[in-house]
């Protein structure tokens, strides 16, 4: 089973995110854009265990105790690595410190599992489309007709949301992009609630 610990974002996110992907996808053949339905903020991502490491992962996340709900703003997009030899384009998260104090608590709690702890820093984002340029290799002038469009798309502001939990999900991989399924979920102030 491949898994992954995340927050839900709000359908209003949702949404102004999907009409900006309408606005870009004509400007970029090469992107890989992700459906709408299934963008969320990814806490940590765990990849393939067996199956019967499902129990014990989960209570793992339900000893977690945070004691406030979680603001975040979404807005900006950006490029991983950087603007000239892009993988990812994401939108961007503001949140407090609080944001990546759970992300280092869902490490912290399955490292005992021998779930290793992610080497790099934790950059909150929403991705919002993969290139390949290993196997496509785009011509500047194909990220300039995209960073022209992300210029004249406007502010770039998706809304906010108020987090009071997170969840443990499953992701399939299908011909048609990745399908989620919820395994559980968890109370910020602890506790597994489904």
């Amino acid at each position: 089973m491949r898994v992954f610990v995340a927050l839900d974002i709000p359908e209003e996110v949702r949404a102004a995110i999907g009409a900006l992907i309408e606005k870009l996808r004509p400007t970029s053949k090469i992107a890989r854009w992700v459906r709408t339905e299934g963008v969320h903020v990814t806490l940590k991502f765990i990849g393939e265990i067996p199956p019967e490491k499902i129990e014990p992962i989960k209570a793992a996340l339900a000893q977690i105790r945070f004691p406030e709900n979680l603001s975040l703003k979404f807005r900006g997009v950006g490029f991983f690595p950087n603007e000239r030899r892009p993988r990812v384009l994401w939108a961007g998260i503001e949140a407090g410190e609080e944001l990546g104090a759970l992300a280092a608590a869902v490490e912290t709690s399955l490292e005992p599992l021998g779930i290793a702890k992610d080497q790099r820093a934790f950059s909150p984002h929403l991705t919002l489309a993969r290139f390949d340029t290993a196997r496509h290799k785009p011509s500047a002038s194909a990220f300039d007709r995209l960073h022209e469009a992300i210029s004249k798309a406007g502010p770039l502001e998706f809304g906010s949301s108020t987090a009071s939990e997170f969840h443990l999900y499953q992701s399939t991989l299908k011909r048609g992009g990745a399908e989620y399924t919820r395994l559980a979920t968890f109370r910020l102030a602890g506790g597994e609630s489904q």
